[in-house]
């Protein structure tokens, strides 16, 4: 093996075996040296800080000879350097404004990075009703930073930075130091840009470029990670005022995006565009969930290091025939999950009415199959059709929206009234449509097949977790043929009883109990809707979940004033309806409104809120994490969640290992946690993964056992 290739690892392991720089300098202060680098916070406010408008800090790296840190995306090896601000009410920080790279190649590997000196300016936005004279004047600015300074080994620092910047008349900080880094920002392109996958390579053509850069050689930094082989051969051509190249992509590609941002560059300038990808991605021969560089240290290193970035999906040597095996056992257990039971309630009832009518049984049957089977085909195809144009969408995405998540529950309570006597839907439809509806109940069957895929795609997740994420890396029929397969499952219980008359002997028969089990289904309705209210509370807050209690109440007002007769029918009605508006206009914005994500998290027995990269550092200090990937919409993971995951002998082990708990919380759509679950193999939650230093981690089963969860702390 060629000496030169090992070293970016080596690099790479030397970081993840050794704790984070403790600097020597003691409080926090506007800079930073230790024996690599010189790190400076500055500010460029040549107006002063004034409200509505923008002021420039940054953090300025000066490497000692040698010495290298990394840009956004670092290549074969590496981490981007992190930047967390701490300012006043009123100011918020915008992203890195990241320079031109330059290609670090180490023997067979490439890293994209800084040496010398770069600044990383980030534009901080004042708000139009920002008052400087509260604070004396001077806007305190505190940054905590983090980065990986790599030479042959590669050491993390960090460091805490402070800086007063006047708020009024000042002179430009700094000016030369940014007019630098600003000249070194890639400019946008305004020609179209194109990207094809072209068997394991990606050709790309970018029109646009300056007439003075045409017919020169350029640099190609992708700005997405793990897709191309950073170092290997790659070719480009000019074909008249356009730039072409075919760069091969990477064996152990972990990415697989929409559209590609890129930058390329030529002595030191900059053109950033984003091309759209056309084409199927290849599929990946060993997905590892590691960059070249990082396989190749752990297996040099022999249990010195470790990272999230090593994770090994056990979907890799995952079959398209088991994908399907599990995806049908899933939906088959499906159907005892809580999501699934209200809407079985209802078909359960409607069995019962047509007990002696084998053929309604079978008509019934097949529809409701048809529109079980057709509704997950259909979120598939969405989801895979949104992920292909850059989303990040996981399976159970539609209750990651709040506004959906208030629509099912003005679904389920009008259900739940339905059930319960207080109306019928036939007497709010006209007489032509009522007919109509009852001439073809096979609508009804398809739809509540509808209705019961759009409430139970959340709890899929438990029991095929490694066939969905399996799915989402297959061609698009093939992962619509699993799809498919998970209704199937779900639809075979009811199609058995439908089609079976053995099955169908063991229902009840018909009588005056059916409507007191009708009105007893209500209450499966309600306590749905209980739910998903306090989904929506982990969503938008407690304002968001009483603002859509009350809008609850104020419809099912609308719907009883409806059932009246009589003038009462006409005033009641308009008054209600009037009310509805009104309380719709007024408290409706609260129930879509964001909530501050993982606000409560901390305190929680010891458990964190994930972020990205965070795995990293704390097994940089030495430290075995946890992390439980979870939603409130989840309902094995609240059960989890309060039963092993509150175990008193399972915390004490946790304890014992000083284990790191972090909690990623997908309540809400979070593309960072979507990409973290797609670097395991998973596509839902729950997720529960043990991270050590040094080994690959270790995803447990999705329905926790307090034996296996304390089995794996004991090896740690």
């Amino acid at each position: 093996m060629n000496p030169l290739r090992i070293l970016p690892a080596a690099a790479l392991a030397a970081f993840l075996a050794l704790p984070a720089a403790a600097l020597a300098q003691g409080g926090p202060k506007s800079v930073v040296t230790t024996e690599r680098v010189r790190a400076e916070l500055m500010a460029h406010a040549p107006d002063g800080v004034a409200p509505g408008k923008s002021v420039w800090v940054g953090l300025q790296v000066a490497h000692q000879p040698e010495w290298h840190t990394y840009w956004k995306n670092s290549g074969d090896s590496g981490l981007p350097t992190l930047l967390q601000w701490t300012l006043p009410a009123g100011i918020t920080a915008g992203d890195i404004a990241w320079p031109v790279p330059r290609k670090i190649p180490i023997g067979n590997l490439a890293n994209y990075g800084y040496e010398g000196t770069v600044l990383l300016p980030v534009p901080l936005t004042i708000a139009p009703d920002f008052k400087p004279s509260l604070l004396g004047g001077d806007i305190d600015v505190k940054l905590k930073a983090s980065w990986l300074v790599c030479k042959q080994e590669c050491i993390p620092e960090e460091g805490d930075f402070t800086l007063k910047v006047p708020a009024r008349s000042t002179t430009a900080l700094n000016a030369a130091a940014f007019k630098a880094a600003f000249d070194a920002q890639p400019q946008a392109l305004k020609g179209k840009s194109e990207a094809a996958i072209d068997g394991n390579a990606i050709k790309l053509t970018v029109s646009g470029l300056p007439a003075a850069v045409r017919g020169k050689t350029l640099e190609f930094f992708p700005e997405t990670g793990e897709v191309i082989e950073t170092a290997a051969q790659w070719t480009q051509a000019w074909q008249g005022d356009d730039w072409t190249a075919r760069v091969p992509l990477s064996p152990q590609r972990a990415n697989s995006p929409g559209v590609l941002p890129m930058v390329l560059a030529l002595g030191g300038q900059g053109w950033r565009t984003e091309a759209k990808v056309q084409g199927e991605w290849p599929a990946v021969a060993a997905v590892t969930g590691m960059s070249p560089a990082l396989e190749a240290a752990l297996r040099a290193n022999q249990g010195g290091g470790g990272a999230a970035a090593a994770a090994l999906p056990p979907t890799a040597s995952l079959t398209l025939a088991a994908a399907l095996l599990g995806a049908l056992l899933g939906g088959l257990i499906l159907n005892l999950m809580p999501c699934v039971f209200p809407i079985l309630a209802i078909k359960v009832v409607g069995f019962t009415k047509h007990a002696d009518d084998r053929r309604s049984h079978r008509i019934a049957g097949l529809a409701y199959s048809a529109g079980v089977i057709a509704s997950f085909a259909a979120l598939g195809a969405l989801m895979l059709a949104l992920r292909a144009a850059g989303e990040q969408l996981g399976w159970g995405f539609q209750l990651q929206s709040p506004a959906v998540v208030a629509l099912l529950a003005a679904l389920f309570t009008l259900i739940g009234l339905n059930l319960a006597g207080l109306f019928q839907f036939g007497s709010f439809l006209p007489s032509s449509v009522a007919a109509l509806e009852a001439r073809h109940p096979v609508v009804n069957a398809f739809l509540s097949g509808v209705l019961a895929v759009a409430v139970a795609s959340p709890c899929t997740a438990p029991f095929m977790g490694a066939s969905l994420g399996f799915a989402i890396g297959l061609p698009a029929a093939e992962a619509l043929l699993v799809f498919a397969v998970i209704g199937v499952g779900m639809a075979v219980p009811y199609l058995a009883a439908s089609w079976v008359p053995a099955v169908a002997r063991l229902l009840p028969r018909p009588g005056a109990w059916m409507e007191t089990f009708r009105k007893l289904m209500a209450f499966p309705m309600f306590a749905t809707v209980a739910w998903l209210v306090w989904v929506l509370g982990q969503q938008s807050g407690i304002d968001g979940a009483g603002a859509l209690l009350v809008l609850l109440v104020a419809m099912s007002m609308v719907i009883w004033a409806l059932t009246l007769q009589g003038r009462a029918r006409t005033v009641i009605a308009a008054i209600s309806i009037v009310s509805f508006g009104l309380l719709a206009w007024a408290a409706g914005a609260n129930i879509t409104k964001a909530q501050a994500q993982q606000q409560s998290v901390r305190g929680e027995g010891g458990w964190q809120a994930w972020e990205p990269d965070r795995v990293d550092q704390l097994l940089a200090s030495g430290q075995p994490v946890f992390v439980d990937f979870t939603a409130a919409w989840c309902v094995t993971c609240q059960y989890n969640k309060k039963t092993t995951l509150a175990n008193a002998d399972v915390l004490a082990d946790l304890s014992a290992k000083k284990v790191a708990l972090l909690r990623a919380d997908w309540t809400r759509r979070d593309p960072a946690i979507t990409a973290a679950l797609a670097q395991l193999g998973r596509n839902g939650v729950p997720v529960y993964v043990f991270y050590k230093q040094g080994r690959a981690p270790v995803v447990l089963s999705e329905i926790l056992g307090v034996d296996e969860v304390r089995s794996v702390i004991a090896k740690l």
